[in-house]
């Protein structure tokens, strides 16, 4: 038997694959292309183009292929652009998992793993986020996902879906030279892009209350993260009982002047960034405890900050490259 990976050709989706593979667990993929790449699913894995809005199209999947439970990467995924494009972003993340969900229980797939956000927890007001942090999102983004947990928990009630919902705060690095984080909004990307075309990155602020006066987040590698999917499938198919939610995080995170000091040792490139205002509503410090997923889904941090920028700046570089 097989998963299904919505998203599967995204940056994120596609380390998911390769986590399963590497495990030795069939996927099959699913995917629009609206951001994810062809080229980022390996040629063995079976692949659908097509959106989850497509009713039809995922039932002929779930026909075709012998289908043991869902991972929902899938989505619109820009917490900013979501405040001026929220219709967009409610059908793709809430009327898809719902299309989703219902041709699941037609086919008779109970389980599903689900991709969410710390986007739920809007700007928390506590040093350390945990699960029973208040959910209070800030923009169409987080509120989708919040739904879509939602949509999980109301299904599991009535016909026993069994779920685990996955919040992820930043997730950077590659596990692979040839997939790399294309996203235009994304920091790392950013950093890339601006050292390449021969501008100097820039930090948004520097007064904020953090020991070097810049935003401190929390980064994790998108390898650890991709294992802890599998981990949540795995526990599901054998009949294991989850949390609701887990947050994927490290515990202690980074400032972003951390992250442009990283960036110049890795590259070689030396550069002072440049210095902006504050962004506004961008809060000192989010960081999460992965607590409860280290005890329950293999989550553990095993990149260094140098790893996350190294694998990273790898991955582009071979775009660059190629």
């Amino acid at each position: 038997m097989a998963w299904l990976v919505t998203g599967g050709a995204g940056y994120i989706g596609s380390h998911v694959v390769r986590a399963f593979r590497d495990q030795g667990i069939e996927t099959v993929v699913i995917d629009d292309l609206s951001s994810g790449h062809r080229s980022f699913v390996p040629e063995d894995v079976p692949f659908v183009e097509g959106s989850i809005l497509d009713a039809s199209l995922l039932r002929g999947i779930f026909a075709q292929h012998e289908i043991a439970g869902v991972v929902h990467v899938a989505g619109y995924k820009y917490a900013g652009v979501s405040v001026t494009r929220p219709l967009h972003t409610y059908e793709q993340n809430v009327t898809a998992t719902q299309v989703l969900l219902a041709e699941m229980a037609a086919a008779d797939v109970t389980r599903i793993v689900f991709s969410s956000s710390a986007a739920v927890y809007g700007t928390p007001s506590v040093d350390l986020v945990t699960e029973s942090t208040p959910k209070a999102p800030e923009s169409p983004y987080g509120e989708s996902k919040l739904i879509g947990e939602w949509l999980l928990r109301d299904q599991g009630t009535a016909v026993g879906l069994k779920h685990t919902s996955l919040r992820y705060f930043n997730v950077v690095g590659s596990g692979f030279p040839e997939l790399s984080d294309t996203s235009p909004h994304n920091l790392f990307p950013l950093i890339f892009e601006a050292l390449i075309a021969g501008r100097t990155p820039r930090i948004n602020g520097d007064d904020y209350a953090t020991p070097d006066g810049t935003c401190v987040r929390d980064y994790v590698h998108v390898s650890d993260l991709a294992l802890s999917h599998v981990a949540a499938a795995t526990r599901l198919a054998g009949g294991h009982a989850l949390e609701a939610a887990y947050n994927l995080g490290s515990g202690d995170g980074a400032s972003v002047g951390e992250i442009m000091t990283a960036v110049a040792e890795v590259t070689g490139i030396s550069f002072v960034p440049e210095l902006g205002p504050r962004r506004a509503g961008d809060p000192d410090r989010i960081v999460a405890s992965g607590a409860l997923a280290a005890r329950d889904l293999d989550w553990a941090m095993r990149h260094t900050l140098s790893d996350m920028v190294s694998s990273a700046w790898l991955a582009r570089k071979s775009v660059v490259d190629a």
